[in-house]
């Protein structure tokens, strides 16, 4: 089984519109990937919380089958976690989160 999770910390739009949102989708729909899961940490779920375009464009990924997440200690500093929660997004403590799909044998990637 291949798995890939894509940690997006940027706050560039444009890598997200153009790389990292694309990548995440088509790994699933092209096969590419059993599985799929964005983690979106730091300063990107402030952008996730306040531009509509992000928004819909996570919502796209959420409905095409890619797992959505947000760290919850980073989105408690930025005061984003009830929307994101409200978008579709699992809002829940990173760290270990990562750790253990690293020990299980996820590809990662980072935007």
């Amino acid at each position: 089984m291949h798995r890939v999770f894509i940690i997006l910390s940027s706050v560039d739009t444009v890598v997200h519109n153009e790389l990292s949102f694309k990548y995440a989708y088509n790994a699933l729909k092209q096969g590419w990937m059993d599985q799929a899961r964005v983690i979106l940490w730091g300063s990107t779920e402030k952008i996730d919380a306040e531009n509509k375009g992000f928004i819909e464009q996570v919502k796209l990924l959420i409905d095409s089958g890619v797992e959505v997440y947000a760290c919850k200690s980073c989105s408690d500093n930025f005061g984003s976690s009830e929307k994101l929660s409200e978008i579709g997004i699992d809002v829940r403590y990173a760290g270990t989160f990562v750790t253990e799909m690293l020990k299980e044998g996820w590809y990662q990637l980072t935007f």
